[in-house]
């Protein structure tokens, strides 16, 4: 058997090799999460912190801390923006959570989410050069159920140590409620990356996608399977883009969403799918199979697959038809299936597959831009133009069917978002700093750069340990054994 590479680049290739086609992408699920809980438990987490200032003798203690730190103190006092000057703050985002809405797996318990938050200021420092802490809070009432006013108090309360706050994993009506009280009661950006971060990437593959299949946005026909949060702003900001909302079709759990849904309009915290409801689907469609019919674009953002999206159903969708299946995480359908079905586009939230249509390319960036101009919100105008940023980046180094976005590992995109974020903040008012676009971009990439040298600097000289080649080959073939069997 051939060994698995430290970089996991032939990890698909050696399943491939020794599975069926049809196990591989389980196979693949089942080996990513094994070797996770194995290499959190190797390094005990993956996030730390370290002093970014320099400690040249004694003295310098006295320097960073008493006495001399208290002219820092008085000054803050008597000028609160000086705060963004003399501290940290000015680069920190609160990663928030309150563990109700994990991935695909449900409630996982005030702690529960610290695995995935640490990963979001994982990727927030290695891609944007943005510090960030993990802060998952336990916001349940005496029956166990969460206080979404719990949460507004808490980030409220927090609002004087970061620039931003980054909302994660917070299950419904509750996220909509935290969102939409705290962007306009805070004066930080305070937004929901479920929401509008995975709609602004969602949206650049959907330009680019539609560019490929020589499509117009403005005559292509929608269904988006799920109307939670993810889906709920991808639609308004298709409509925004152009999306004719006769073309749109939404399903959520109890089906198509319509004008006739009173069940939508008389519940509580369903007041943005009662919205959606009265612009789309004017003519009522109630199946998937009567929506899915000619269709050009499938948007699926619900249960965990395989199995969620049907085979059949995309081979109704017209000749090219573009499916996106981003469930975390497994997608609805699995990409060969779904190519088996007629899809000649197919996009997933998954790394491990092309297309990967994942808010981890594009948070970074827009947090960084936010932060450089000390902006006061995160407006959609601001995260639609990180779309264009995206799907433009993605044409210029060349698209196909199989390359629709750019990927984590393309450096200079985040530098490219943050500064037509930036530039979006100034234009709509809600910087309190103004920065051409190109100081925004070279001081950007200048700052991920350094992060990206830094931690390759402390792998190459032992400073994080490299795990064992062996230790990953023995997850590997476990693996192996476990499908084979």
């Amino acid at each position: 058997m051939n060994k698995l590479l430290p970089d996991l680049s032939n990890l698909g290739d050696l399943f491939r090799e020794n599975l069926p086609e049809d196990q591989v992408a389980a196979a693949q699920t089942a080996f990513l999460k094994k070797l996770s809980e194995t290499m959190h438990t190797f390094y005990k987490g993956k996030m730390q912190t370290l002093p970014k200032a320099g400690i040249y003798g004694f003295n310098w203690f006295n320097v960073w801390y008493t006495p001399g730190v208290s002219k820092v103190s008085t000054t803050i006092r008597d000028d609160h923006e000086a705060s963004y000057l003399l501290s940290n703050r000015g680069n920190l985002v609160a990663v928030v959570s309150d563990s109700t809405r994990v991935l695909g797996d449900g409630d996982c318990s005030p702690s529960g989410g610290l695995g995935v938050m640490e990963g979001k200021a994982m990727l927030m420092k290695y891609l944007g050069a943005c510090d960030a802490i993990a802060l998952c809070v336990d916001n349940r009432d005496a029956q166990g159920n969460p206080d979404a006013q719990k949460l507004i108090d808490f980030v409220k309360m927090l609002e004087p140590s970061v620039g931003a706050v980054n909302l994660e994993d917070i299950s419904q009506p509750n996220c909509y409620r935290v969102l939409d009280e705290l962007r306009e009661s805070c004066n930080i950006p305070v937004w929901h990356d479920d929401a509008q971060g995975t709609a602004c990437v969602t949206l650049a593959g959907v330009i680019n996608s539609l560019k490929l299949t020589g499509r117009n946005i403005h005559t292509s026909s929608f269904v988006l399977f799920g109307a939670g949060a993810s889906n709920s702003t991808i639609a308004s900001f298709l409509l925004q883009e152009g999306v004719d909302p006769h073309n749109m079709v939404i399903f959520d759990s109890k089906g198509a969403l319509h004008e006739d849904r009173l069940d939508i309009r008389e519940a509580p915290g369903k007041y943005k799918q009662w919205a959606l409801a009265q612009k789309t689907n004017p003519n009522k469609l109630n199946t998937m199979e009567e929506a899915m019919h000619k269709a050009d674009v499938l948007i699926a953002l619900s249960t965990p697959g395989p199995g969620t999206i049907k085979p059949e159903w995309i081979s109704l969708m017209a000749q090219d038809a573009i499916v996106f299946c981003c469930a975390n995480p497994i997608p609805e359908i699995y990409p060969y299936e779904a190519h088996k079905a007629g899809a000649r586009i197919v996009a997933t939230g998954r790394g491990d597959f092309p297309n990967q249509v994942n808010n981890s390319v594009g948070f970074p960036g827009i947090l960084k831009g936010a932060l450089m101009v000390r902006a006061r919100k995160i407006s959609d105008g601001m995260a639609i133009a990180a779309a264009h940023s995206l799907a433009g980046f993605a044409e210029r180094r060349g698209i196909h069917t199989q390359s629709i976005v750019p990927t984590m590992d393309e450096t200079e995109v985040f530098a490219h978002v943050a500064a037509d974020v930036a530039a979006q903040a100034i234009r709509e008012g809600h910087a309190r700093i103004e920065l051409s676009r190109d100081e925004v971009y070279r001081e950007a990439l200048q700052q991920i750069s350094q992060t990206r040298a830094l931690v390759s600097d402390m792998m190459a000289k032992g400073h994080i340990q490299a795990p064992d080649p062996k230790l990953l080959q023995e997850v590997f073939e476990a693996c192996l054994r476990e499908f084979k069997s």
